[in-house]
Parts: structure tokens; sequence; C-alpha cells
């Protein structure tokens, strides 16, 4: 039968929504402007304080006097001049110490994960405006759909578990706060043409009002992106189409109210299997992986993505009359992602097989919410609290379908409804010893809940359900006689986090910092793909604590901060055999050590030169003494730049040091990944007016990749029995995209 679902989301409705958008700042922009305007609040970044001292203006990346953590600000310049236009948010991420991410397919052109103190995407908490996002089966993030870098005006990176008014399904291991757009006090328009390597092009268009209505209280922005490319791998094309609007109401100098949408679709060839084989590598071969042969599984018509996201949230910052400062924000986001594929690259099956030759996939959720932040000066400090509540709607399935028809089979590998409910209410309180001297002690509970609904499956997740297997097509059992439709659970989990920091300034441009911290992550709903969904005990969620140490220093010329830190983290789940009832349990599998050292600083060299750097050296092991997969021993940044007059040009050089990856057993240290190092150019050429009808041109060339590396960054699937002492020819491995060279015209009228 031919699975139906209803439509998430449509081109016809973003459309729609464009032209909304479009109309929304038409009607704007003819307002008659007033003299008298009220200054628009710029976006705050809590417990983060800007710094105006000249090196800080050129840093791409820094942190803060007032930081309480190992925090990395970075600007929006940075990814105005030092980023590809097509770029993503890990491409911000990676600006700052200890932090990676690749793309195989060239930046912006794949879903990219980014790695953190050698801690993946999915141990982390992401947020926009300080709302958290991610996947509801699994704390996971997907750059390809949310916010690329049109959409950012900055962001804040805490390298740590965070304070209790950190807030997330995985503060286990850091959180990354990305910044929207500033709206600007005067009137502009902005349009942007990029073309470049593997015939990629993207068109765009941005329009802020500036301030308008009464008093001049209104100011909107909008932008709108069209993305093509061929992809640096074979036949891997993306298509991406985007838009976003902010809308800011200042009342009076106390309260703004603020509103933001976003949406976003995009389709591509991407295949389920990734990577290029050890064969085809060792020949010069790094993008040979999807084929134009219609009799292949690799087929590129077989393999495609169809992807829509939106976000929205209404915001209020307000003082209230008895001291207390809200900002409140209520929001909703969602993510509708269509994926078929053929499940083997190799000639496709000639007799019935075929009927479950491919796997047609929904991984789709809608999610609610509301964050509200309350703060109160008082005479002995500053309290802090808040509650997050969220409520995520989702459905997921998988089913074997005939790639040549999409017919799906009756008997899904699994099928499943559930609604993960969270809540987290904080409260600190920043004890002002003396103006020196803050001390923070501070706790959050959280809690998670998840009501599901399986449905009878062909055994990939919770099975027959006391039916009776049916036909078997090449090991797949394709439909079933009797038996429940479907199977019911629920699970809680919930966990007390504490916080402690001490912040003091040795000297007006000197500060010192120490913290403990705790945090945790949902587990995967993944636990519950057992027969019948039988767990018992069931897993808790996993915990972090951490301990740093850390200083800020900044004068005119210079910036420097650094840090030190251990955390203790919870190992995976692993799975118990089943005992006489048939019930699975699940047993944490040790523990993990996150430390090291981390240094970030800009110095200005004078004569337009300013030179910038960050670096880590340290682990991530196991309690056996193992190394983590993907941690890397070290990390370094350099990059020097040129800002003078019409030029602002930037060189740097990232490198990841050896790591390691496990093989198909799940052993540790089985492959040895040589250090990565990428050189990256930007060259931006501005004119102010250079026409009546112009107020500025700028024309960028990118280079990612300078010296075209095509270094291993990982093993994406290790075959059976493989190992960096004896690998196989049929290992499939993660490769640096070859270089890219993008000139973008950018004018602004």
């Amino acid at each position: 039968m031919k699975k139906t679902y209803p439509m998430h989301r449509t081109p016809a409705k973003l459309a729609r929504i464009s032209g909304a958008v479009a109309l929304l700042c038409m009607a704007a922009a003819a307002q008659a402007q007033s003299d008298s305007k009220v200054q628009l609040k710029p976006v705050e970044i809590t417990g983060v304080a800007p710094v105006t001292l000249e090196a800080s203006e050129v840093a791409p990346s820094q942190s803060s006097l007032d930081a309480r953590t190992a925090t990395s600000i970075v600007s929006d310049k940075a990814i105005r001049d030092y980023m590809t236009p097509l770029g993503d948010y890990t491409q911000a991420i990676s600006m700052t110490p200890g932090a990676f991410s690749y793309t195989p397919n060239g930046v912006g052109l794949g879903d990219a994960k980014v790695t953190v103190r050698g801690l993946s995407d999915s141990n982390m908490v992401l947020s926009f405006e300080g709302i958290p996002f991610n996947d509801t089966n699994g704390v996971s993030h997907h750059s390809w759909v949310f916010f690329p870098d049109d959409f950012l005006g900055g962001a804040v990176i805490d390298r740590s578990p965070g304070t209790a008014a950190t807030i997330g399904q995985a503060t286990f291991g850091g959180n990354v706060d990305l910044r929207s757009r500033k709206l600007e006090a005067e009137p502009v328009t902005s349009v942007m043409a990029t073309y470049g390597s593997w015939e990629t092009s993207v068109l765009g268009i941005e329009h802020q009002t500036g301030q308008f209505g009464e008093e001049g209280k209104s100011s909107l922005m909008f932008n709108l992106q069209g993305m093509n490319s061929s992809g640096y791998e074979i036949l891997n094309k993306q298509a991406r189409l985007a838009g976003s609007a902010k809308y800011q109401y200042a009342e009076n100098a106390d309260t703004t109210y603020t509103l933001f949408a976003s949406m976003l679709e995009l389709k591509n060839n991407t295949p389920n299997i990734k990577g290029v084989t050890r064969l085809n590598y060792n020949a010069g071969d790094y993008v040979d992986m999807l084929s134009s042969n219609a009799a292949l599984g690799n087929y590129y018509g077989f393999n495609f993505y169809d992807i829509q996201t939106d976000f929205e949230y209404l915001g209020l910052n307000t003082k209230l009359d008895n001291g207390w400062v809200v900002d409140d924000k209520l929001y909703r986001y969602s993510y509708h992602n269509k994926q078929n594929y053929a499940n083997s690259a190799a000639a496709l099956p000639v007799n019935g097989n075929i009927a479950v030759a491919g796997t047609d996939k929904l991984n789709s959720y809608i999610t609610n919410g509301n964050l509200l932040r309350m703060s109160e000066e008082t005479g002995t400090g500053t309290l802090r609290t808040g509650l997050w509540l969220e409520q995520a709607r989702s459905y997921r399935f998988q089913s074997p379908t005939n790639p040549l028809t999409w017919t799906d089979e009756p008997l899904p590998n699994f099928s499943e409804n559930y609604t993960t409910t969270t809540a987290q209410p904080y409260a600190e309180y920043e004890f002002k010893i003396n103006d020196r001297l803050k001390v923070t002690p501070g706790v959050k509970y959280a809690s998670y809940t998840q009501d599901f609904v399986h449905a009878q499956d062909n055994g990939g997740a919770v099975g027959l359900l006391g039916g009776t297997a049916g036909p078997v097509v090449n090991g797949v059992t394709t439909s079933a006689t009797g038996g429940a439709s479907t199977l019911a659970n629920s699970i809680t989990y919930t966990d007390w986090l504490p916080s402690l920091d001490v912040h003091y300034m040795l000297q007006p441009n000197w500060s010192l910092y120490g913290q403990y911290s705790a945090g945790d992550q949902i587990p995967s709903t993944s636990v519950f793909d057992v027969k019948n969904a039988a767990v018992n005990p069931a897993p808790k969620a996993t915990r972090s604590t951490g301990l740093q140490f850390g200083t800020v220093w900044n004068a005119p010329q210079y910036t420097f901060a650094a840090d030190i830190y251990q955390i203790t983290l919870d190992g995976s789940y692993t799975a118990l055999p089943p005992d006489a009832n048939g019930n699975v349990g699940y047993v944490l599998s040790g523990t993990e050590v996150s430390q090291g050292l981390e240094l970030e600083s800009s110095v200005v060299l004078g004569n337009g030169f300013n030179l910038y750097m960050n670096g880590s050296l340290g682990s991530v092991k196991y309690d056996t003494g193992m190394w983590v997969a993907g941690a890397p021993s070290d990390t370094e940044t350099v990059q020097l730049t040129y800002v003078k007059d019409v030029w602002d040009v930037s060189l740097s050089a990232n490198r990841v040091g050896q790591m390691f990856a496990d093989d198909k057993a799940g052993n540790h240290e089985a492959f040895n990944i040589a250090p990565v190092v990428l050189w990256n150019m930007f060259v931006n050429y501005t004119v102010k007016s250079p026409n009546p009808l112009t107020k500025q041109a700028k024309v960028q060339v990118g280079v990612n990749n300078l010296l075209d590396s095509h270094a291993i960054t990982g093993i994406a699937s290790p075959a059976a029995g493989s190992t960096g002492a004896a690998p196989s020819n049929t290992d499939l491995l993660t490769v640096v995209p070859g270089r890219s060279v993008m000139v973008t015209l950018t004018l602004d009228f």
C-alpha cells in the first residue's frame, strides 16, 4: 500500500507567507517617519556585557569581563565578512576554542554537526534567542534547515553545562545561543548575489524599514534567500528557499515587543549511505557516491530529502513598576523531514525482493512552548528566576518500500506518535559581596515526560504485538494477522541540577571566575524500540558535573581569555538481555571525563592588521583510559585580518588534532584520524556611495579550503573486522570537501 500523510508545509504556503511579509514591509516603508524617534533596544546577551575596546571591535570571537563561565561571543561582522553567504550556524560556532565542524559536500551544503570540547552535537543545547530547539527522538540538530548565516546576527557559546538559568534537554555538555539580526534605525535594502564552485548560486534580499510610525516606535526587517548547488559530491544536489522576518515595537523606554518568524524548505539528493569508500579515496576519488544509472540502488533519483521547517516567537521585555524585569517568549517551531532511499548502493533486485529494497521515512514534530525569565535587583544582589514549559508532538515512521514505485509494505519497520512535555523552573541569586566580588548559587528542576503510541511493526521496534507473521520477503515480514494495532506507554525523567559560580574583578579590565555546575540529557526514544516496548527498569537521564576556572583580560590593543575545566559525564546506556518476562533493562556503560585548557586572544598589530588566536589542549576519555571517538587532542585557530579603508581581508588556519574512531563492533581507538588543517581566505572590497542610488557596494571573494586538502575527518561506516592496522577497502570515509571559491556582490540602497 502507498502510505499517505498530511503535508506539513508546502512551497505554495511558503510563497504566500513570503508575499505577505513583502507587502507588510512595503506598507511599513510607506509610512511617514517621525523626527522624534525612540531608540530601539538592541538584543541583550544576559550575563555577557558588550565591550567597546579597539581590540574587541575587530575580534571575530571574544569572551567578556562579565563572563561567569567559559564563554565566547561571535560577532555579526565575523558572520558577514568571514563566512560564506550559503553557510550555516556551525561556521560561527567553529570560530571559537575547541569547536569544529565538517560538511563533506561543501560548506552550507549538508547537515553539519558541530563538536565542542570533544563532545558531539547531541550532547549540547542549541537555542535561538534563548529558545532551545532540537529533534524529539534524541537530542540532535540539523544545520541545513535551521538558521542559515543570513538569519544570524551573532552567537554566544558557553562550553560548560551552564548555570541554573541554562535550560534545554541536553545541558550535558554545553550550550550555544544563536542571535537574530539587529534592527537598524535607518532604512536600507540589501540585495546579494553569489556564484561559485560546483554551480553554486545564492540570491538574497534583506530590507530594513528603519524606525517608523508614531515616534518611530516600530522597526521591521525581512530577508529572503534562494540557493542552488550541484554540491562537491557527485549528484548530491541541494536547493534551499528560506525567509525570515523580525518586527520590534518599543512602547516606551522600558517595554519592547518582538515578533520573529522564519521558514525554510530544502530539497536535495543526499544519500542515506554517506561517505566515500576507502578504495575510491586511495585512488584519488573523493566525490563518487551517487549514480545516474537507474538500475543501481545509488541512483540519485532513489535518494532524496524534502524538508520543511519554521520557527516563530513573540517576545515581551519590560520593567515593572516594582522593579522586576520580565522577559517572556511564546514560541512555536516545526520540522518535517520526508526522506526516501534505496537500502543498498548495489544493483536493484530483479525479483520480488524489489518490494522491500527501499525505505520510506518520515521524522516530524511540532513544538510549542513558553520561556519566562524574571529578575529583580535587591539591596544585596540580583534574584533571577524563570520557568520553561514546552510540549512537542511527534510522528515518525520507516517502512519497507519499492524504490521504483514508492509503494510501502503494510507493516512498517516502526511507526510511532509521541508527546514530549518538558518543565524546567529555576532560581539563582547573585550575592553582591562587594563592588568586586559576586557569588551566585542556583538550582534548576528538570522534568521530561514522554507519552508513546507505538504501531504494530515487522520487528524493527515493538514487533507484532501478539500477531502472527505473514509473508517474508528478503528477510522482512511484510504483514501480520491479528495482534494489537498499537501499544501505549509513558515515562518521566526528573533531575535537580545545582550550580555555583564566583566572579571577581581584579581590575576594571581583568576578571576571574570559578564555577561548579551540573547538567543532564534526556535519553533517546529508541530505548523503547524493543519487543512490546517492555523496558524495566527504565533508564534515567544521563548527568554531567563540571568544574572550571577562568580569567578574562581586556586592553585597547589586546584581549585575552583562558580557562581550565574538568567535566565528569555519564556514559551511554547499554541494553541488557531480556529477562524471563521479556523486559529489557539498561545500564550505564561507565563514565567519561572531559578535561583541558582553552585560550583565546585578539591583538591589534597596527596599520590595519589584527591577529586572532585560539587554542585548546584536552581529552575526553572513558574510565578505562581509552579515548572517546571523535574527541581531538587539541585544536588551534589563527586568523590574520587587514581592515583599512575599502579593504577587509582575512586569512585563517584551523587545525584539529589527532583523534580516534571506533570499529564496527564498538571497540575504541580502532582507527587513528590524523590532524586536519584547513586554510580559508575572504577578501571584502567595500565602496561607500558608488552612485547616487547606492549607499554601499561590497564585493567578497571567499575561498574555503584554500590549499585543497582532502584529509580524512572520520570513519562514516567501518566494514566488519576493519581496523586502522588492517583497513578494509569498503570502509566509508568522511573527507574534507575540496577547494571552493565563491564571489558575492552585495548592494545597499
